[in-house]
């Protein structure tokens, strides 16, 4: 694509794994691509403040978990302390190293890093279509406008608050939870998503007392039902006071670091006014998208009723010319949907013809303790979207797996099978939801079951190594296809 009536064929604002993505790509395939970031590091909250940070906490917090419990396998061990300047130092070693290799991979591909907070300001007639106009301000307050063909939008998103309570020092978001000192000795989490649960595994596994207040029945509500009932009990195992159907009503904080929070709990008129006391106290409710700034107005971007940006399916706002990638397109909030959203749409402006991502075939995982993850749709989901029939569920219970038992912890897999309507063609794998250990190895394999419509006989006749966590699924895809070897 020539661009010498531009300065980049692309601009893209932001440098989450959307945005990186987007750029690594596009350069790959011969534009010139620039990338505005307002941190000093590329890779947005994925890396600086989210999936890397808490995951690297995590892996520290199970090895403690585990070493003060290794007395179950005869191993007598303890656990002296925590350094928390080490512990540290590991997590923010870790983020440098991946933010650090983001740079040198952009460098590599001869995308221009620029520092600033960036916006649309306009468009400027050229030949072959208009020139964005993307206007960065510098740290120092110094505007600077540059022209490109194409704006790919990867804005991201920040923590919601709950509604008339600001976070404070005692009530905090996730990107306050990463900066504290050391682990809280008690603890409010207000969520049941993806980052309430891993942190109050966190926390928990460290040795806190740790509250969780979810308003559904159970964890993951949005889930297969089975998967957020086998978490819930699993994480009340594991120590967490999970308390369910509960309404926060208000959080009083004092003048030191401390916190209570009131809720109702219970349902309908068999409800009862509560409180729980805490260090501190986590706010984990979902994200809100960064679409709010005036640009979006004043260049005509549409957005829905929640500000999230509308796209067609590979990525093309309201204007063209202008794209949009990650949690400013709504659907789930998930740094490898993002990626993939960004590999799309930068193949679209290089006029390949990519297909576009498919939310029913992206994995989510939740690093809690155990771990939990799903691919495709729920039974009640495959019913109701009108494609499929004669669906069925398959449930295997993870402790009928060696490792498992041998790891002395629990789980089920949930796996969805049916045929497509109307046609003989054979049985295939809808969905697969799983909790237990390691099962965010063992989701990418059901990923591609599901994404490639694999017929359930061919993927039951696939053998699964021994002895592997992984066998759980071969032996779901077994009794699945009507033929259980360790399970009836």
């Amino acid at each position: 694509m020539e661009h010498k009536d531009y300065d980049y064929d692309v601009i893209v604002v932001g440098s989450g794994p959307g945005g990186y993505s987007t750029a690594l790509r596009a350069a790959q395939l011969g534009l010139a691509v620039a990338v505005v970031e307002r941190d000093d590091r590329p890779g947005g909250t994925c890396l600086n403040r989210g999936c890397i940070p808490t995951k690297a906490l995590i892996h520290a917090a199970r090895t403690m978990y585990h070493e003060q419990r290794a007395d179950r396998f005869g191993i007598m061990m303890s656990v002296d302390g925590i350094d928390f300047g080490r512990l540290r130092e590991y997590k923010d070693s870790t983020v440098r190293t991946m933010t650090e290799g983001l740079s040198g991979l952009l460098r590599a591909r001869k995308v221009t890093m620029i520092h600033g907070e960036a916006g649309v300001t306009g468009s400027e007639p050229r030949p072959d279509g208009p020139a964005h106009v993307v206007t960065v301000r510098d740290p120092d307050g110094a505007d600077r406008s540059f022209t490109a063909r194409h704006v790919v939008i990867a804005t991201g998103s920040r923590p919601r608050p709950l509604p008339g309570i600001a976070f404070s020092q005692s009530v905090i978001d996730s990107d306050a939870a990463l900066k504290l000192n050391e682990f809280p000795q008690s603890v409010v989490v207000i969520g049941s998503g993806a980052v309430a649960l891993e942190f109050a595994s966190l926390w928990a596994a460290a040795g806190s007392q740790v509250t969780l207040l979810a308003r559904k029945s159970s964890v993951l509500s949005a889930w297969n039902r089975r998967i957020g009932s086998t978490l819930t009990r699993e994480l009340k195992r594991f120590g967490v006071n999970v308390v369910t159907r509960s309404s926060v009503t208000g959080i009083d904080t004092g003048v030191n670091l401390g916190a209570t929070v009131h809720y109702r709990h219970g349902d309908g008129d068999k409800t009862t006014e509560e409180t729980v006391a805490a260090q501190i106290v986590l706010v984990a409710i979902g994200r809100d998208p960064n679409t709010d700034a005036n640009w979006f107005d004043s260049v005509g971007i549409a957005r829905d009723d929640h500000r999230y940006v509308t796209t067609d399916e590979l990525g093309r706002t309201s204007v063209p010319g202008i794209w949009a990638v990650g949690d400013i397109t709504g659907g789930y909030e998930l740094a490898h949907r993002a990626f993939e959203q960004g590999v799309v749409v930068a193949e679209a402006i290089a006029g390949l013809h990519p297909k576009p991502v498919l939310e029913r075939t992206i994995p989510r995982v939740v690093f809690s303790m155990p771990e939990a993850a799903a691919v495709g749709l729920t039974r009640e989901e495959a019913e109701a979207c009108g494609d499929y029939e004669d669906v069925t569920e398959t449930i295997y219970p993870m402790l009928g797996n060696a490792r498992t038992l041998m790891a002395a912890e629990n789980g089920s897999i949930c796996l969805v099978s049916a045929r497509r309507r109307g046609d003989d063609s054979p049985r295939i794998v809808v969905g697969v939801h799983m909790v237990g250990p390691e099962v965010s190895e063992i989701v990418a394999e059901a990923e591609q079951i599901v994404g490639n419509e694999i017929p359930l006989s061919e993927a039951a006749r696939l053998i699964h190594p021994h002895p592997t966590f992984s066998e759980a699924l071969g032996e779901t895809l077994l009794k699945a296809d009507g033929r259980p070897l360790h399970t009836r």
